[in-house]
Parts: structure tokens; C-alpha cells; sequence
């Protein structure tokens, strides 16, 4: 997650430090900045965890799995093509899973005929590294 996003968690957690702040005065002040702080940074950082892994025949993204014999075709899309990929081209029964901050997204065909999800597309860093993973 980019530095930037930390910012409004930040104001926010000052802004309630300022309020312990102006209630206790001397050294006391500084307990409210000092918990609220690092609190909502840790809050925001584990909001925004996503792991995508390839481990005993399955995909894991986030707390969903699917096993690989499901899988079908594989397809990257990148960052400019993202807003068609989520946009006019979207089922509105596929699985997402989207981080903004992430640039490219892996669309992948579930084949499963039990499966009502048709396909699933998600955010990765290194989509490559993914593809080649689900190929072995």
C-alpha cells in the first residue's frame, strides 16, 4: 500500500490524540497521540491485506480458495485495461477482489459446473510469477 493512503488514518488519529490532548495537561497530553497513531496505521495495514498463494492444489485469495482443476484460462489484465475489465465487461457473478493501489489483475475462468461464480478476477503484484505458478 503507497505512503499516501497512511495520510487520512493519520489526521484522523491525531485528531483524536488532540482530544485526550486538550483534557490532560503535562505528559499525560501525549498518551492519546501515542496510542492512536500506531493503532489505526496497524488497523489500516491489516485492513488492506490480501494474499494470493498457490499451496496444496489450491488457489487461496483472501479467505477464498479453489482448487486448480477448476481453473481454465488465464488472462492479465493490465493497469489500462482495468476499467473495462470491471467495468462494461463485469459479470455481476464473478468473484472480486480489488485492491486500487494494486496495478494489474488476473482474470481466471472457473470451471467447476457447480461453481455459479463464472469467473474470478483479483489484484496482484506480480501477476507473472502467478500464471507461471498455476501452470506447474
Amino acid at each position: 500500500m503507497p505512503v499516501w493512503w497512511y495520510l487520512p488514518a493519520v489526521g484522523v488519529a491525531v485528531l483524536l490524540g488532540a482530544e485526550v490532548h486538550m483534557g490532560y495537561p503535562g505528559i499525560r497530553s501525549w498518551i492519546g497521540y501515542a496510542i492512536t497513531v500506531p493503532l489505526f496505521m496497524i488497523a489500516l495495514f491489516w485492513l488492506g491485506r490480501m494474499r494470493v498463494r498457490v499451496a496444496a492444489g489450491e488457489l487461496h485469495v483472501g479467505a477464498a480458495r479453489l482448487p486448480l482443476r477448476y481453473i481454465g484460462r488465464v488472462e492479465i489484465v493490465p493497469r489500462e485495461g482495468k476499467q473495462v475489465a470491471l467495468g462494461p465487461e463485469l459479470d455481476p457473478g464473478a468473484f472480486l477482489m480489488l485492491r486500487a493501489w494494486v496495478g494489474p489483475v488476473v482474470r481466471l475462468e472457473v470451471t467447476d459446473p457447480d461453481d455459479p461464480t463464472p469467473y474470478w478476477i483479483f489484484s496482484v503484484r506480480d501477476a507473472e510469477a502467478l500464471v507461471a505458478a498455476l501452470e506447474r
